[in-house]
Parts: C-alpha cells; structure tokens; sequence
C-alpha cells in the first residue's frame, strides 16, 4: 500500500510538471471517481440488488468443471443409489410376500413394507450429507473467485471438507426441528379430529389452518434469518450455535433483502426447471396411456426412454439450482459483511497483498470475543 502522506503526482517527462491522469483528471483538479477493483466474480462494494440476482448464475457459468461438475456428480449418485437400493429392496419385499403363506402374508406384507420404508432412510441421510457437501464447496468457490482465484474441483473439496460435519448437523438440526413443528401441529389436529369429535372437530380444522400457516410464517422467518449460516460455518469455521448467533446479528435490518434475493432465485429457477420439464412429462404420460397393459415389453420402449431423457433433464437441472442457490447465499454474507463491516475494503487489501507476493491471513476470518473459532 503506498503512505498517502508521502505520495506525489506523478510528472511529466516532457514539462517536467504534474502528469495528466485520466483517473485523476487535469493538474489542478479534484480526482475523477474511479470504479470499485473488481479482481473475481464480484466488485469489491456492497452489491446491488440486481448483482444478487445475476451474479449466482455468473459462478456456474465461471467454473463450470467445479461447480456444476460437483453437483452433477453427486446428484447422479444420489439418484443412482437411490434405484439401486430401494429398488433390489422393494424387489426382495414384494418375491417374500409372493412366497409366503397365505396364513402369514399379512405379517410378511408388514415387514416387507417397514424394509422399505426404512431403504428409503439410506439414500435420505446420503442426500443430507451430499447437500452439506455442496453447500460448502459453493460456498468455498464464490469466496475464492471474489478474490480471483480459480480453484480445480479437489481443491475446493477438500477446502469444505473439515467443515462437513458441522454442516451436516445443522442441516439435520434444521430438518429435525422441522419434522418436530410438523408434527406436533400434526398430533394435535389427529386428536381434535378423530379422538375427540363432534364439536372439537372445527376446532381441530381450524387448528390445522392456522398452524399450518402459522409454522410456514415462522419457518420462512427462521429460514432467512439463518440462511448465512452454511457460509459462516465454512469462512469463518464457527460452530453452529456462534453460526447461528452471527448469522442472526447480520441479517438485523436486511431481512426483506436477504429473503427477497433468495426467493426471487428460486422462483427464477424453479420456472425454468417447470418450463423444460413439463414437456417431457406430458409426453412421457401420453405415450404411456397409449400403451396395452396386455402388450408387449418392445410397446413400453418409447415411454421409457422418454422417461430416462427426463430423469437425465431433472438432473442437469436440479444440478444447475444447486449450484445457483448456494451461490445466492454465499454472496448475501459477502453482501452483508460490506454493508455492515468493510468487508470489501478487506478483500481489496488482501488482493493488493497478495499480488504483490505479502503473506497475509484469510480476510473471511473473524474473531469474535464471544466465541471461538472452530478447527
């Protein structure tokens, strides 16, 4: 950085006098405005609401083999363990009730149909530990190409992988709160309904009406005031609750901000998905009622081959609303920590270092008095 105390214009080999600048203007005259250094992804200021909007489809478009290729990856294997398991399990259930008894086929139905169910769990929990995944290797890149930097698909895996488990629990502790709301609204409006009755029962509609819009309220809210969280974990390497206490701290005054970006991403991404998938569906339901029960395995070609190049379409897709969601939230937490914090003014610092060959610490690291950073 150069000592603004000891700094001169530049002059003029010709006259000997003050050089004319474009970025400062004539000698004589107040400096020109000069645009905010852009080194990556993003300039370094608080970002319009507009660069929140396009700047996630901005990261999948930068380093496609990283981003999209992680995501693609994953949702492939997710998809293909999903067939894979549930699928030799539910084939196994339905040949054990097949050649059981007919004294002992409700029993055998029972069991077979718990095995299921509970197949179903593995490809769950494989899911939860796959977003984690993907949450901080996005997280991770949009970070990095602020900076500049273009990391290869490994490095940015294992720069998110210490923080893996920290993510996993708070998406488990987000869905396990989730599942308890739901259920307790659940518990109760069974109870009114059917135990109860008579006149209980508009009691328990009601009950179920206004909590049902009660619990989305309240989740939208917890949602967006926690939906940095994923970004502090890996950045910052917080444990959850400080995550979730920063998190809170930083969203104060940008809660329609942080919900709005969010929000209009997805409602952006999920039409197109609706746009480029229904025509496969509608084809796909067509060519299947056309289709003779009685007929032959060769009359069910075209229908599944529509259905594969749908599946493959939902892939790509759900891939490319991984990528583009994660990314809006990472950059909300850039977003904020400018606004609230001069983040921007540390990154600046940070790229000028670093070009000039300085060794300086992460400009994302914070160190809060209150908690301590986790490894």
């Amino acid at each position: 950085m150069t000592d603004n105390q000891n700094w001169r214009p530049p002059t003029s080999a010709v006259t000997g006098g003050p050089a004319q600048n474009p970025a400062y203007g004539p000698p004589g005259s107040s400096p020109a405005w000069t645009p905010p250094p852009k080194p990556g992804l993003i300039p370094l200021r608080p970002l319009a609401f507009g660069t929140l909007l396009f700047a996630p489809f901005t990261v999948l478009r930068r380093n496609p083999k990283a981003t999209f290729g992680s995501a693609l990856a994953v949702q492939a294997a997710i998809a293909l363990i999903t067939v894979l398991v549930v699928g030799l399990v539910t084939y196994w259930a339905l040949n054990r009730i097949e050649s059981a008894p007919l004294d002992e086929q409700g029993t055998v139905e029972a069991g077979a149909s718990v095995t299921v169910v509970l197949s179903a769990l593995v490809p769950l929990a494989l899911s939860v530990l796959a977003g984690a995944l993907l949450q901080g290797v996005m997280v991770t890149e949009v970070a990095r190409a602020t900076l500049g930097e273009k990391l290869r698909l490994g490095q940015l895996w294992r720069v998110a992988a210490p923080r893996l488990l920290t993510l996993v629990l708070w998406t488990f502790l987000l869905g396990g709160i989730a599942l308890l709301a739901v259920g307790a609204l659940t518990a109760v409006v069974v109870i009114l309904v059917t135990i109860a009755g008579g006149a209980w029962m508009v009691l328990g509609i009601v009950t179920a009406v206004f909590g049902a819009l009660g619990l989305t309220v309240t989740g939208v809210w917890l949602f967006t005031k926690t939906s940095i969280v994923p970004s502090l974990i890996v950045l910052e390497r917080l444990g959850i609750r400080a995550a979730i206490r920063r998190s809170w701290s930083l969203t104060n005054g940008y809660f329609w901000r942080t919900f709005g970006a969010q929000a209009l991403v997805a409602l952006i991404v999920n039409t197109i998905l609706q746009i480029v998938t229904t025509p496969f569906a509608l084809v796909f339901s067509w060519l299947f009622s056309l289709v003779d029960p009685n007929a032959a395995l060769d009359a069910y070609v075209p229908a599944a081959i529509t259905y594969i190049a749908m599946l493959g379409v939902s892939l790509v897709l759900g891939a490319i609303a991984v990528v583009v969601q994660s990314a809006t939230i990472a950059l909300i937490y850039l977003d904020l920590r400018m606004r609230k914090e001069g983040l921007d003014l540390e990154l600046a610092r940070f790229v000028e270092s670093a070009q000039s060959g300085a060794s300086v610490p992460d400009p994302y690291l914070v160190i809060d008095p209150r908690s301590t950073p986790t490894a």
